[in-house]
């Protein structure tokens, strides 16, 4: 709840509580008016045991497609993963073509429009932070949370409800944290962007390496 206002786990593909994300979207839409240019919704399973939150959709990978991270290389790195670990079946298509589904996972972001240059502003992620919040309430078998980057991490501590000092962001830091619907565990992970992934931050086997745990945490 926000300002009296009671927030649904999915914002309306309208939403228009951040001015510069819905000028954004409009100016990608008058360029681009085959692609989705709306908040993107959370994609899975909606009796999910694992949730992965990202940052925001990117301009042509899920603002585009409207799947979170289908049309990038984040998706290329992402999506492989789950399915190795079993939280993904079917085919993968960065068009978002396929016949993928998730199993007992969902994928979220922090923000649900895209921003200018993949970099929200903090009044956006306040303003977007109730749906997360929504998102994880409304996921009643939930035992992970799994973050992808710093800013994920840190807008899913404050959608708990819990302070940023006592769980500071870090690859693979792991937290036992209260959930809506019992205790959860709350993972991180560096983003699986082209960025992190050519110059070495993130390897592949490190990213597995988390998925690994989150698989050993779900139950």
């Amino acid at each position: 709840m926000r300002d009296g206002v009671e927030f649904p786990p999915e914002p309306p593909l309208d939403c228009a509580l951040c001015p510069r994300l819905v000028a954004y979207r409009e100016a990608n839409a008058a360029a681009e008016p085959d692609w989705h240019n709306a908040p993107v919704v959370s994609f899975g399973d909606a009796a999910a045991r694992l949730l992965v939150v990202g940052l925001a959709p990117g301009r042509t990978g899920a603002n585009r497609t409207a799947r979170p991270f289908t049309g990038d290389w984040a998706g290329d790195l992402l999506y492989p993963t789950l399915e190795k670990f079993g939280f993904a079946r079917g085919r993968y298509d960065k068009d978002g073509d396929d016949d993928l589904r998730l199993v007992g996972a969902m994928i979220t972001n922090a923000v649900r429009c895209v921003p200018p240059e993949n970099k929200p502003v903090g009044a956006e992620c306040n303003r977007c932070r109730p749906y997360l919040a929504s998102r994880i309430d409304a996921l009643p078998r939930l035992r992970v949370l799994l973050t992808l980057g710093k800013i994920a991490h840190d807008n899913t501590v404050r959608a708990l409800g819990l302070k940023l000092k006592d769980h500071p962001f870090g690859h693979a830091a792991s937290y036992a944290v209260a959930g809506p619907a019992g205790p959860l565990t709350l993972l991180s992970s560096y983003h699986c962007s082209r960025y992190n992934t050519n110059t070495g931050r993130l390897t592949e086997a490190m990213f597995h390496d988390v998925f690994a745990e989150a698989k050993a945490r779900v139950g």
